[in-house]
């Protein structure tokens, strides 16, 4: 366990469980935070304009066995104990996942992880505090490893971290769905289950994001779902491992997935406006990048079901 304490003039002083390691920290005497204080609504996430001292850290928590509800849960307590007030407390999908994570303030991969599917989102605020007056967390987890990144505005508040100490009392991660249960599922019935669904069988040109020619039984499915319900949406989002920069591998991601949508229309007779496409790089691993194994599950296009009204 790590303490997260404020300078000597602040009231915050937080403990982040398991073994953490400090990957990214900024601190700037003045700066301008957006703090989230509602989910995603009406193209933006609403927000509270903050002036003053900003420090923003990401950590890397090693403990396998926890959660994101444990690492949030630890946070969030800590600061109610603390007078803070929350004023938004959100999982992934509430938050409104893709357009929320890209509508706030996140530190650069690799030192922050976001999966899109699995993140939580904390703000608070303690107008009484004398130095770390708003705080966010957010939380999320990439292959074995967890994710926090802290945000703090208010005087004085340059963080000190202490020496580790055991975790104690920590809940494990569900169990997983058993592999045949899973299995057993149709593309669509798993898109509508968990609300995303990785579509396996393409293969794209070796280095490039044009999809190869031939029958993909996935396309066929979604395509099949798509077309049965008229206000059915989706987004198709690309991924890729972590070889080479943010930038490129961004640019890759989303002209792989506007293949996938041009196919899905143009020979699947998809109508437009059901299907976007989006690219997120390596920003979203389900894999760790250190194994070839792990870089080859990152390579990937998924569909996000938006809604089915």
């Amino acid at each position: 366990m790590v303490s997260v304490l404020a300078g000597p003039a602040a009231a915050l002083g937080l403990e982040l469980p398991g073994e953490a390691d400090l990957t990214r920290e900024v601190v700037r005497a003045a700066d301008t935070y957006f703090l989230p204080v509602a989910p995603f609504s009406a193209g933006a996430v609403p927000a509270k304009e903050l002036e003053g001292r900003v420090v923003r850290q990401a950590w890397r928590i090693t403990d396998a066995g926890l959660s994101t509800l444990d690492l949030l849960s630890a946070i969030r307590e800590q600061m109610r104990a603390q007078g803070y007030e929350i004023l938004l407390d959100c999982t992934a999908p509430e938050c409104g996942g893709f357009d929320f994570r890209f509508g706030i303030d996140v530190l650069p991969a690799p030192d922050m992880f976001v999966d899109l599917f699995d993140f939580r989102f904390l703000a608070a605020q303690n107008p009484d505090a004398a130095g770390a007056q708003y705080v966010s967390a957010l939380v999320s987890r990439g292959g074995e490893a967890g994710y926090v990144q802290i945000v703090v505005v208010g005087s004085d508040t340059a963080p000190i971290v202490a020496v580790p100490t055991p975790v104690i009392n920590v809940s494990p991660d569900p169990a997983p769905q058993p592999s045949a249960e899973r299995d057993s599922l149709s593309l669509p019935e798993t898109l509508m289950a968990q609300g995303h669904v990785v579509l396996p069988d393409l293969v794209f040109t070796t280095g490039s994001s044009a999809l190869e020619e031939g029958q993909y039984a996935s396309l066929s499915e979604l395509a099949a779902f798509l077309k049965q319900d008229a206000e059915r949406r989706v987004v198709l989002v690309g991924h890729t491992d972590a070889v080479g920069s943010l930038e490129d591998n961004v640019a890759l991601s989303r002209a792989r997935a506007a293949s996938v949508l041009e196919r899905l229309v143009e020979d699947h007779g998809v109508a437009e406006a059901q299907v976007t496409s989006e690219g997120m790089g390596y920003l979203s691993p389900v894999a760790p990048n250190t194994t070839e194994a792990g870089r080859h599950a990152n390579r990937r296009v998924e569909a996000v079901l938006l809604n089915t009204r």
